[in-house]
């Protein structure tokens, strides 16, 4: 549990520090196989675990989860218009008025989202799919933040001038889905899973993972032409999630 709690923050930080340590990271040539390689073991997760427990924790009332998938896509739409699609690794340069503050609703909507992802990562969920697979979704939310991090601390450092005045911010990230995860396991698990609130936070979740992961796979290709490299990872993030799924 603890190594789900580090893994999740160290990378995180680990991204953020690169943008200042590697110069080529900046460049962002290497985002794009990373983003379609994510989006792909992201939303292969999603489709064979999260949906398949979020349905049979709710037999009786299966459309309830599909109100919480749409809730979710549709929230996530609604926090990236506040978080300008830096859960994609976008970054858009700041204009002069911007310099100098900290873009509080942006990470605002980011620290939600990460909040939210650590908190279906429940190993009291006994013999369900999150539970069986706990570290393999573990391994694809701290993929999808590896972006999302040098995007946001590239940003940071636009802004404030200095990737030193943008850690703090950093650490806010790093913290926000350990956090969601020791909520979620040492201080509401029994009442997360004694009702209908872990299936509806799981469907809510799965939600955001199909809106991000297939907007992360389209904007990967947006001319329609087969990108070898792209393509590449794109079946790697595929195939993984089906051995972890197999196993």
């Amino acid at each position: 549990m603890w190594i789900a709690v580090l893994l999740l923050a160290a990378t995180v930080l680990v991204a953020g520090a690169m943008v200042s340590l590697v110069p080529a990271v900046r460049t962002g040539q290497w985002v794009k196989p990373l983003l379609a390689f994510s989006g792909a073991y992201l939303f292969t997760l999603t489709i064979t675990h999260l949906l398949p427990e979020a349905l049979t924790l709710l037999p009786e009332a299966p459309q309830r989860v599909g109100y919480w998938v749409l809730a979710g896509f549709f929230g996530q739409l609604l926090l990236e218009v506040l978080s300008q699609g830096i859960e994609h690794g976008h970054v858009h340069a700041p204009d002069a008025t911007e310099r100098g503050r900290v873009p509080l609703l942006l990470v605002l909507a980011l620290v939600v989202h990460s909040l939210l992802e650590g908190s279906i990562l429940v190993r009291g969920a006994g013999s369900g799919e999150v539970g069986q697979h706990f570290y393999a979704l573990v391994l694809g939310i701290a993929l999808h933040h590896v972006p999302a991090a040098v995007a946001l601390a590239t940003l940071l450092r636009l802004r404030l001038g200095s990737l030193r005045r943008a850690w703090p911010w950093l650490l806010v990230f790093a913290l926000a889905s350990p956090a969601g995860l020791v909520f979620s396991n040492y201080i509401v698990l029994q009442q997360l899973l004694g009702s209908g609130i872990y299936a509806a936070l799981l469907g809510f979740v799965a939600g955001t993972f199909l809106h991000v992961s297939t907007t992360i796979l389209f904007e990967t290709s947006p001319e329609h032409r087969l990108n070898w490299p792209k393509l590449g990872a794109t079946l790697g993030g595929l195939l993984l999630a089906l051995a972890v799924s197999a196993t």
